[in-house]
């Protein structure tokens, strides 16, 4: 398996647990890139833990490897047409994996996922690992 992939929380999360068939996908992979947002979302969740400081430690090991997107303007166009589509096909999906998708689409990367509200957002290119 070749290719770009743009990570959600949920497959960094299994990843960083440690999950094997994460680490074996990851290393048939050309390029990992994960966005600000999911940064973001793992900062919370270490915060909100009972074991914060070993879980942000990790985190901050993780961010320094990783290739992180942020948002621009490119991002927000995209994010307020797939909100705007969600809307007209009377689906919503939360705020932060709109983000996601925007990116994802932005850079022509392939979402890996576990959330399956993803296939709500169209023309995103999506596994689910």
């Amino acid at each position: 398996m070749n290719g770009r992939y743009r990570l959600d929380t949920t497959i960094v999360v299994a990843m960083l647990r440690g999950d094997p068939a994460i680490s074996q996908r990851l290393g048939e992979t050309d390029e990992v890139f994960i966005s600000s947002i999911v940064l973001g979302e793992l900062y919370y969740g270490a915060r909100h833990s009972a074991r914060a400081e070993e879980n942000l430690a990790q985190i901050e090991t993780f961010a320094t490897e990783a290739r992180v997107i942020s948002c621009d303007r490119g991002t927000a166009d995209r994010y307020g047409r797939i909100k705007n589509r969600l809307r007209i096909k009377g689906r919503s999906i939360p705020e932060n994996d709109i983000w996601i998708a925007a990116t994802a689409q932005q850079h022509g990367l392939t979402l890996v996922s576990r959330d399956l509200h993803f296939q709500e957002v169209n023309d995103l290119t999506l596994e689910t690992w």
